[in-house]
C-alpha cells in the first residue's frame, strides 16, 4: 500500500512511503481487538475498592436476643450485615483485574485495528521533525496544517523525541508515543494516527512477526 508523505506544514513531499499489506490490509479479526482493549481497560482499573466485612466492624459481640419466642429472625450480632452500621456482606475487597493474552493474539489485533485505520484513510504518513524547544504553539500549527485541531490524535514516533512530546503535552486531544508503546485501544481511540516516516521500520518488524 502507497501512502503520500506528508510535511509538517501539510504539503506532499513528493515521495511515498510503503505500508506493508502484512500489517495495514489484513482480514480484522474483531475477537483479537475485542480482547486486546478490554486488557487495556481492565489493566487501568486500580482495584482499590474496600469495604469492611462484620469482623473488620467495631461493635459488641454480644447475643443481642434470645434465640427463640421473638417471633422474628434469629441475631447474633449487632455487626451482622442486616443491620444498619453492620458489615457488608460480600463486598467488594482489593483485587488485580488485568489478564493475561498471548503476544501473537495482541500482534493480531494491533495489525487489526491498523488494517481498520487503513480502510477508514484514518492514517496519515509525516515526514520526520523535530523542535528546537518545547512550545505548545508549535505543535498547533503542525495539528493545524494537517486539519487535526479538533480531532483526536495519535502521533507515533520512531523514537523518543523530548521537545515532541512536551510541545504535545498540554493539548487534550493529542497523543505522542512511540512505535514500541503501542496498543490497540490508543491506535482504535484516535480519530487520526499519525505515523513518523522513522516509526514505519520498527512498527512492521514487530507486528511481522
Amino acid at each position: 500500500m502507497k501512502v503520500a508523505v506528508l510535511d509538517i506544514n501539510g504539503k506532499e513531499t513528493g515521495r511515498k512511503a510503503d505500508l506493508s499489506d502484512a500489517v495495514f490490509a489484513i482480514e480484522p479479526n474483531n475477537h483479537a481487538v475485542y480482547l486486546d482493549v478490554k486488557q487495556y481497560l481492565a489493566n487501568q482499573r486500580q482495584g482499590t475498592h474496600k469495604s469492611k466485612e462484620r469482623a473488620e466492624i467495631s461493635g459488641s459481640t454480644r447475643k443481642i436476643k434470645k434465640q427463640k419466642g421473638t417471633g422474628t429472625a434469629r441475631a447474633g450480632s449487632i455487626k451482622s450485615g442486616v443491620f444498619r452500621g453492620g458489615g457488608r456482606m460480600f463486598g467488594p475487597t482489593p483485587r488485580n483485574y488485568g489478564f493475561k493474552l498471548n503476544k501473537n493474539l495482541k500482534r493480531l489485533a494491533r495489525k487489526s485495528a491498523f488494517s481498520i485505520k487503513a480502510g477508514e484513510k484514518s492514517i496519515v504518513v509525516l515526514e520526520d521533525f523535530n523542535f528546537d524547544a518545547p512550545k505548545t504553539k508549535n505543535f498547533t500549527a503542525v495539528l493545524k496544517a494537517l486539519d487535526l485541531e479538533n480531532k483526536k490524535s495519535l502521533f507515533v514516533l520512531g523514537a523518543s523525541n523530548i521537545n515532541v512530546y512536551l510541545s504535545s503535552r498540554n493539548l487534550k486531544g493529542s497523543e505522542v508515543i512511540t512505535s514500541s508503546e503501542l496498543s490497540t485501544y490508543k491506535i482504535l481511540n484516535a480519530n487520526q494516527v499519525v505515523l513518523l516516516e522513522s516509526s514505519l521500520e520498527g512498527i512492521e518488524s514487530n507486528l511481522s512477526k
